[in-house]
Parts: structure tokens; sequence; C-alpha cells
């Protein structure tokens, strides 16, 4: 039967009549209309942490509903669960004096974190620093700062120039961001967009010593650097907002997916103290940015009992305590004739990259190796060359060697079709 749904990133003209409809989840589980069990290997979209099914969540956010179901922060309105999970956010983030802006998403976090850093060069009286540095291969969002800002080409095809003072620099060296802010002006330049480890462009961790590199050279030239934190953060890497792996303090952080792992849209923008304050203790100096259900109450709400579940099951140091089973289970692919990279060890994150020759012979051979893997009874997720996985924080060791299992059956099946 032909779906009158659009999907995201999909090419209808396949999916228009052979959709994948999930009805149920239960912690590491997802179970199809038809009854089948797959393990959640991608959770989802990178985000379900603490997993399928907490009730937990489902009741607070329903129990808000019934009390405020939403209702808007502009001005001087606002709501308890918004200003409470606020206060816990700011307490969690590493940075001093922390003031939490919040969005409905990853993509409206990395639109705002850049007009954040926009206006506060124009309220320190420097408005020419308009100009935003992102790494190739990084993915940062649909929206219209993030589309332009993309590092991964394919992502801003088709849509016109849409962010000009934007431009990107190798995603693995300190000194070609150097390089670049120098080339522009650093008088020009606003902000400098990472994520710690790129995630959808392939999932690729930083080279050693960069992370702290790029702040300090941010910092060297007053431009602001903006951790893109979506995807790694709360508990992915195992630590909060995924930068202290690194000991590195930056001057913005987003976040979103799981900070309610994914139980009610959420996002938003951790900033630095010093950055928020030109906006906190000038008059008038307004920042006139914000979305519709941004601090929604119900959301909020969700997102309080999320973090409880965090740290009550300790689940954020598993992110960090499990990297090596997961890397355990996935490097033993790197021997495999249609194998190229196996990038793992960094955070519960992995992905296994097919060769040039693969997919010069099979364009559609990741997205087969994701159905392959999928009759296996895992879902994983496709990354251009590379299928990924990013299970959820209460995963067991043995359901992690199930998930190497399933990718190297997945991979001899594949290579019979060459």
């Amino acid at each position: 039967m032909e779906t009158a749904l659009w999907h995201p990133f999909s090419d209808m003209a396949v999916v228009r009549d052979s959709e994948f409809v999930l009805e149920r989840g239960e912690d590491v589980w997802v179970y199809d209309t038809d009854g089948n069990r797959y393990l959640d290997a991608a959770a989802s979209l990178w985000y379900v942490n603490v997993g399928h099914g907490r009730t937990e969540i489902a009741d607070a956010a329903a129990e808000q509903m019934r009390k405020l179901a939403g209702y808007s922060i502009f001005a001087d309105f606002t709501n308890e669960p918004a200003r409470a999970l606020a206060a816990r956010l700011a307490e969690l983030a590493p940075l001093p004096d922390a003031k939490v802006f919040f969005t409905g998403g990853g993509g409206e976090a990395v639109d705002s974190a850049v007009k954040i850093a926009r206006r506060y060069h124009a309220a320190q009286g420097e408005p020419s620093r308009v100009h935003v540095i992102s790494r190739e291969n990084s993915y940062h969002g649909t929206n219209g700062i993030g589309t332009g800002v993309a590092g991964i080409e394919a992502n801003r095809t088709g849509f016109g120039e849409i962010l000009p003072s934007s431009s990107r620099v190798p995603f693995d060296s300190v000194d070609a961001l150097r390089a670049e802010i120098l080339r522009v002006g650093p008088e020009n330049v606003a902000a400098f967009l990472f994520e710690p480890v790129i995630g959808a462009g392939g999932l690729l961790p930083p080279p050693e010593g960069y992370v702290r590199g790029v702040i300090d050279v941010c910092h060297e030239y007053g431009v602001l650097a903006i951790a893109d934190a979506v995807i790694c953060g709360f508990g992915r890497l195992g630590t909060w907002f995924a930068v202290e792996r690194w000991d590195a303090e930056p001057d913005l952080i987003t976040f979103a997916k799981g900070v309610t792992s994914g139980y009610l849209p959420l996002g938003g923008v951790v900033a630095h103290g010093r950055v928020a304050e030109p906006f906190w203790s000038r008059p008038g100096n307004t920042l006139r940015h914000g979305s519709t259900y941004a601090g929604h109450p119900a959301a909020c709400a969700a997102g309080l009992v999320n973090i409880d579940l965090l740290e009550r099951e300790r689940l954020i140091e598993r992110g960090q305590a499990l990297e090596g089973t997961l890397a355990g289970a996935l490097n033993p692919l790197a021997s495999h004739e249609l194998v190229a990279d196996v990038r793992a060890g960094l955070g519960l994150l992995g992905a296994v990259e097919l060769t040039p020759d693969v997919l010069e012979c099979l364009p559609s051979a990741v997205t087969d190796l994701h159905l392959l893997v999928r009759q296996h009874g895992v879902v994983t997720r496709t990354l251009g060359k590379a299928v990924a996985v990013s299970p959820p924080l209460t995963i067991e060791p043995e359901q992690i060697h199930q998930i190497g299992a399933a990718l190297a059956a997945g991979l001899d099946e594949l290579a019979l079709k060459l």
C-alpha cells in the first residue's frame, strides 16, 4: 500500500510502498507490526539512550500535559519543568555560570548557537564577526544555518547558497583552522562549529589533542568555539556533554537527542556565563530569536525524568565503560574482504566502512548491508560509505556481540552479491 508519509532523507520512489513499520519498543529491542523483534543498534537516530519503553518518562509527560500541556516561555513566561531542567543542565554542564537556551531539537540548537555567537560579538562592538567555520564531513542538522555550514556536501547541494559567510576546513587539522581564521581575518570570524566526534559524516573521532587544540586557537583569536554535542552528549561518550572527555571548555554547547532520550523533542544551547553576560546584564540587549516550543513543559518534564534515570542507573559512564566491548565486537570485521575500515573505541559508537571497490561495483552496497543485517535481527544506520551503530546505553555485552555477529553475517551475504 502506498504511503502518504514523506520520509526525511529517503528515496520516496523506493520507500513509497515498502515501509518498515515499527509498533513498539522495550529496552534495546523494537518490534515491527508482524511481531518480529530487532536489536536497536542505532538507538533510533542516536538518541534512545535510556532504552525504549520507559513508563516513568511517559507518565511524567502525561501528568504534565494534564496540568499544563504547553505554553511559550517568551518574555517573562515560564513553567516549572523548564526552570527546573535549565537549572539541572546548568549544574551538569562543564561551563562556569552556565545559562540554558531551549529549542525544539538539535537543528534549532545549532542555528540558535550561531545566532547567539553573532549577536554576542555585535554586543561587544564587533559586528563584522559573522563568518562561521565548520569541518569537512560534519553534520549540524538541516535548518538554514545547519545546512549552510554542513560539511557533508550532498546535504548542501540543490538548495542554493544559504550561508555565504561560512567555510569548511579539514576535519582533522588544528593548523587548518588557524590558517582559515587568518585567511578570513579574525575580526570577521564569529564562531567555529565542531562535533566532538563527527557523527553522520562517518563516525570520525578527533585526532589526539584536537578538541582542546581548536578551542585554544579560537580563544587566541577571539572566536567562539561551539561544541555540537547533539549526538555525543548524555552518555554517548561517557559524559554529560561529550567535551569532558578532553577536559575542554568551549563557549557554547548544543544538545538535543539524549536530553529526553527522544521521548519528546527537545534541544538547546548551554552558554558560558561570559557569553550570556551581555544579554543578562544590559537592559535592551534582547536576543530576538526563539522557537515556538522552546521550554515545552511536557518535553522538559520528560527531560527531568530522563536525567534521573541516567543518574540513578549510572548509565552515563556506560558510554565509556562499554566502548572497549563494542570495539572488540567490531574490530574483527576489519579483516573482511569488503571492509575498508572499522572505527570504534571512543564511546558507545562504531562504524564499518566498505571498500571503494565494493562501493563502485555496487553503489547500493551500504543500504544493502544495512538491510541484510536487519534480516539478522539488528537495526543499524547508514552513513555514506559505512554502516554505524550507537545502541542504547542499557545494552549488555552479549547483545553487543550480537551486533558484531549480525554485521559479519550481513557482510558475508553481501559478498555473494558481488
